[in-house]
């Protein structure tokens, strides 16, 4: 996140969507406080993110969480990480990193990007070229 010369969390989420030339609606700076208004990184499911708007007294919608967060990942907020082929979670850290995903608890978490050592990957179709790599180390805990 590079927007850090703002302290107030509306400030930051504000700075965070014109940073991209976002329209900082009532609804997205709403959002984006929550995402990032602390200036710390995190992961959220649109679910989450919608139980942590709801709680904090704010008036959205699920659908509203949905197309807002999908709106930050067009303009470049936001990384999705889907698990499971259904599940998307939401990285407010958009650099590439690889992913824990523990399974017991739905949740996603960092992992130590300088312990990963891709050593080769398969060459792309003809007429194709890989845009990324995303790694998702799925976890559970010992029984």
């Amino acid at each position: 996140m590079n927007v850090q010369s703002a302290s107030h969390p509306t400030e930051i989420a504000s700075d965070w969507l014109g940073s991209v030339g976002l329209r900082p609606t009532r609804q997205r700076v709403a959002l984006a406080r929550l995402l990032v208004g602390d200036g710390q990184h995190r992961h959220v499911t649109a679910e989450s993110l919608f139980a942590r708007a709801r709680k904090q007294g704010e008036s959205v919608s699920l659908a509203t969480v949905y197309n807002t967060l999908r709106a930050f990942c067009e303009a470049g907020l936001l990384q999705e990480i889907t698990v499971d082929g259904s599940k998307s979670h939401f990285d407010t850290n958009t650099h590439d990193h690889p992913h824990f995903y523990w399974e017991d608890e739905n949740r996603l978490t960092d992992a130590p990007a300088e312990d990963l050592e891709i050593a080769r990957l398969p060459r792309a179709p003809k007429g194709a070229e890989i845009a990324s790599v995303d790694v998702v180390i799925r976890l559970r805990r010992k029984r």
